[in-house]
């Protein structure tokens, strides 16, 4: 079993060090000091997020994260539709597919319209499993964000929003 993480308000005073390295505002940008907080604060997160999957259901975030895009979907998902949203690779993908159809909590068809095409989805079990890992990542989520007002995690998702649509906007930029 890995090593117990420290806990979210044992990580503050890590978040506090690692952006006082950049808090003079002649040698940065506020660009780079925002882009230092975001990262730090999505590291952060993952890795409590990380660490009590693993703790409470001997379960990794890709996995988690794979069976939740599942269960968006109950007729299934192609291979190539899950690595798009979950943004990896099909190889990815693959081996994660793999384990869990042998643990039984997938199920892999072949496309009735594409006989090339893998399907998979949730099986009961994996349903089930997936259903209650859910119900408690929901409130270890809502305990990370708890020192929030209702109205400062709206702002945020808003402005969070923007920052996507900005990056978006200049990484389209950049493509030829």
């Amino acid at each position: 079993m890995p090593a117990p993480l420290p806990a979210v308000n044992d990580c503050i005073e890590m978040l506090d060090s690692e952006t006082k390295a950049v808090e003079t505002p002649e040698d940065h940008a506020d660009e780079l000091r925002l882009w230092l907080r975001l990262l730090t604060c999505t590291t952060l997160i993952e890795g409590e997020v990380r660490g009590r999957l693993r703790q409470r259901f001997d379960v990794t975030l890709p996995r988690f994260d794979l069976m939740a895009q599942l269960d968006k979907a109950p007729d299934g998902m192609t291979l190539s539709d899950v690595s798009k949203r979950m943004m990896v690779s099909n190889g990815n993908v693959t081996g994660l597919v793999e384990r869990l159809v042998e643990s039984g909590h997938l199920d892999r068809r072949t496309s009735e319209t594409d006989r090339r095409v893998q399907v998979i989805r949730l099986t009961k079990l994996g349903r089930a499993e997936f259903r209650r890992m859910a119900a408690e990542h929901e409130t270890w989520i809502a305990d990370l964000f708890a020192d929030l007002t209702p109205k400062e995690v709206r702002e945020l998702m808003r402005l969070l929003a923007r920052t996507k649509a900005s990056a978006q906007k200049s990484a389209a930029r950049r493509r030829p």
